[in-house]
Order: structure tokens, then C-alpha cells, then sequence
């Protein structure tokens, strides 16, 4: 295996810097049990600067995922708890008056953190979910005509129950597009169950928890990352997936661009998390199915199909060129 150099990504200390992310990934395995493949991915996409979404029934484990990825990342922490009467300012801010100089201030509202847990997401309207829109694309907030920008790095991780549950609102596409990837917790396997039902409180344990990396060390890990080589031919492979995906019967709606850029972006960080200073066609397989799943609109005897299911077709049946 070709191991990664400091020359390959043009500063010094990045095997340290790999170092460090992975005792970030172990430190986040020691409180989420049992889902090495869950955190690995969801560090991935970090990596690649991108927004998760953690989609599964309450009590899984989504949100303290959320709550240890925070911790172990050396992140500033917010928490917005979507409920139906949640309003958008409620999330972006809002002008308050200052009786002192009777001029109004721009009061930051939750979404200023470099870490936001929209918890239930697609418990809140339609119309507050987007509020989340411009921060999650561009990184900047604006209100009543003037632009905020976002701490950096910035990053929306958001927890959303099935949509069969009582009191839920499903994401537009629009929204969907914006999260990188979309990831299933399921249930524990029966062992680490049992190693949870034996431990004290989780939440404590977060508390107290010490951070592994800082924010300025994952925004240099994201450059590195950004500096793994793809190939053309693997560019080939990503634009093979995602149109055939856009010309499916299965489907009303594929792959976007926009998708088609995580699928790259994804298999860069995937090769970082392997020590790697290139892609193959592998990594995108890795990353593929939790960053189409979200993205697939399926019709006709289809409606009924598992999105992951259909991604997963799609890469059977997609030759590696």
C-alpha cells in the first residue's frame, strides 16, 4: 500500500495529522459500541466537509453520536430541537431592540456553532427546515438584508425519525440534497448491547469526555483529504453511476451534480481514512449507497423499495471501468 507523505499534500506533519484522526475515530468507537462502520463513515464526511444525516427509529444512538463527534472534534456545540411550533428565527437569529441607543442588534441565534444537532429534524414545518438552506450551502446566515458568515468548520448533523411516525414532515428534495450523506444507525449487535446495558450513564461519560483534535486539525485533515488523486478513469466510473442512475426507469429523480461531487469527495476522504494518496474504484462503492440513498426518488413498483436497496442495484449492476 502507498503510504501518504508530507510532500504529497505540501505541508509538514500529515501522517500526525492521520494519526490523530484516527485516535479521533477510536475515541467516538468507546462510547458508540458496536458501530465501527457507522463512525468511520460518518468522519469520512467530516472529511469531506459535508452535512450528515442520521436517519432511524428514537433510541438507536443517533444522537449520541452527534454528542461524542462534538466532543472528541475539540467542536463549539449547538443543539436545535425541531418541534412543529419551531420557527426559523428560532434557528438564524433575530433583531432585538436595545433600549439604551433604541437601535436594534442582530442577536445570533443557535445555528452559530461549528457543530448543530437539528435533533428530529422532520418534526418542524417545511417552511422552518429551510431555514437551515443557506447555512448548510453556503455558510453564512442572512437576515433583514445583512449577511453573517458561520464559524468554521461548519457542520450540520441532523437526526430524522422514519416518516411513517406520527407528527413527521418529510425533507424536500431540495433540503435532502444539501446533507452529504445519510446514514442508518439500526440496532446494536447483541454483545454491545449487553457491554451498554453494563456501562454508566453515556451522558456522562460525554461530559467528561477530552478532545482528541482541535478544529484548525480537522480543517487541515479536510485539506489533505481534498489532495487524494482521482483518476480520470475513476471520474468515468462516478459519471457512469450517477447517469444511470438519471436515466432509470426506477426512478423519478437521480443522482445531482451535486451528489456526483460527494461521490468523489467521499471516496477521497475514504482513501485518506485507508492511508492512501488515491482513489479506486472501491472507495466510491464504500461511500456510495449512504450518499445516493437520500438522493434517489424512486416511482412505480418502486415506491415500495428500500433506497439503499436501489443504490445497491445500481452499483451491481454499473461496471468498473
Amino acid at each position: 500500500m502507498l503510504r501518504m507523505r508530507d510532500a504529497d499534500f505540501g505541508f509538514k506533519g500529515g501522517d500526525i495529522v492521520h494519526s490523530t484522526v484516527q485516535r479521533a475515530i477510536d475515541s467516538v468507537n468507546k462510547l458508540v459500541l458496536g458501530k465501527e462502520r457507522v463512525v468511520r463513515l460518518a468522519m469520512a464526511c467530516l472529511l469531506a466537509q459535508g452535512h450528515l444525516l442520521l436517519e432511524d427509529i428514537p433510541g438507536i444512538g443517533k444522537t449520541t453520536l452527534a454528542l461524542t463527534l462534538a466532543r472528541t472534534l475539540g467542536l463549539e456545540f449547538g443543539r436545535i430541537q425541531f418541534t412543529s411550533d419551531l420557527l426559523p428565527a428560532d434557528i438564524t437569529g433575530t433583531s432585538v431592540l436595545d433600549a439604551r441607543d433604541n437601535t436594534f442588534h442582530f442577536r445570533s441565534g443557535p445555528i452559530f456553532h461549528q457543530l448543530i444537532l437539528a435533533d428530529e429534524i422532520n418534526r418542524a414545518t417545511p417552511k422552518t427546515q429551510s431555514a437551515l438552506l443557506e447555512a448548510m450551502g453556503e455558510g453564512q446566515v442572512s437576515a433583514e438584508g445583512v449577511t453573517y458568515p458561520l464559524p468554521q468548520p461548519f457542520f450540520v448533523v441532523a437526526t430524522q425519525n422514519p416518516t411513517e411516525q406520527y407528527g413527521t414532515f418529510p425533507l424536500p428534495e431540495s433540503q435532502l440534497d444539501r446533507f452529504f450523506m445519510s446514514l442508518r444507525m439500526d440496532y446494536p449487535a447483541r454483545d454491545a448491547e449487553r457491554e451498554l446495558l453494563n456501562r454508566p450513564d453515556t451522558r456522562q461519560r460525554i461530559r467528561h469526555m477530552e478532545p482528541v483534535m482541535t478544529g484548525a486539525q480537522l480543517m487541515e485533515a479536510q485539506a489533505q483529504a481534498g489532495r487524494i488523486r482521482a483518476a480520470e478513469s475513476l471520474l468515468d466510473y462516478v459519471l457512469d453511476l450517477a447517469w444511470a442512475t438519471r436515466h432509470s426507469d426506477r426512478l423519478a429523480i437521480g443522482v445531482s451534480p451535486r451528489g456526483a461531487k460527494a461521490l468523489v469527495e467521499g471516496a477521497k476522504a475514504w482513501a485518506y481514512l485507508e492511508h492512501r494518496d488515491f482513489c479506486i474504484p472501491e472507495d466510491v462503492q464504500t461511500v456510495a449507497v449512504p450518499i445516493m440513498r437520500h438522493r434517489l426518488v424512486p416511482r412505480g413498483e418502486y415506491l415500495s423499495w428500500r433506497r439503499e436497496h436501489i443504490a445497491e442495484a445500481f452499483l451491481r449492476e454499473v461496471a468498473i471501468l
